[in-house]
């Protein structure tokens, strides 16, 4: 299982030596960057914005895995795409009655496109969209903080969205996620992680990455 796709969140790093820890988890063999954007509205947190993405974009080779936590997406979808965003994911809470519309106009900017769930969303509300989405994020944590524990109940919908899809799609789980959550999610069918203070609060960044891989 050496292909799970590992996302670190820079919600854990050190801000003031962003550059440093984007590198260290490069050099870990991290897959792509979790970059949590938050608005103070969808989730009650303020993070990062556009010109932080860009910057990032200069920096590093890999991915840009861009989570938006806010709301009226759609305002800023072609603002993070231009950005250096590679991967965009909007949440499904965040823009219910236009999901489609979003969805579109990020295949429009050429990028990835993901669509994220609450705890407290079914992922039946998902299954309408399957078909025209690459990635499925997963939220097993209330999205807003990072450190929280892992809601195991959340886990479940992960194989009811992988009987649905194929092998390249992306099921994406992120919150509370270590080397124990991490056996939970890949073994019922998740093949993406997001994990924040699990890699950036270790001594051994590499290994920790390795272990959410199911590597020794």
């Amino acid at each position: 299982m050496n292909n799970i796709i590992i996302s670190p969140s820079i919600l854990s790093a050190d801000f003031v030596n962003l550059e440093r820890d984007i590198k260290r988890i490069e050099e870990a063999g991290a897959d792509w960057v979790h970059i949590d954007v938050m608005d103070g509205h969808f989730v009650p947190n303020i993070t990062i914005g556009i010109p932080v993405v860009k910057a990032i974009k200069r920096i590093t080779k890999l991915p840009l895995d861009v989570h938006l936590m806010i709301e009226n997406p759609e305002k800023y979808i072609g603002a993070f795409a231009k950005a250096g965003a590679d991967i965009i994911t909007i949440h499904y809470e965040a823009c219910e009655e236009n999901l489609k519309e979003n969805i579109d106009l990020i295949k429009a900017c050429n990028v990835k496109v993901g669509v994220s769930i609450k705890p407290k969303t079914s992922q039946e509300r998902l299954y309408p969209y399957l078909k025209d989405i690459d990635l499925a994020l997963v939220m097993t944590v209330e999205p807003g903080f990072g450190g929280q524990e892992f809601l195991h109940h959340c886990a479940m919908k992960i194989p009811k969205i992988k009987e649905l899809v194929n092998d390249d799609f992306i099921i994406q789980v992120d919150g509370g996620i270590n080397n124990i959550t991490s056996k939970i999610c890949t073994s019922l069918g998740a093949n993406s992680l997001v994990a924040g203070s699990y890699i950036y609060g270790s001594s051994d960044i590499k290994s920790s990455i390795n272990s959410l891989k199911n590597m020794s």
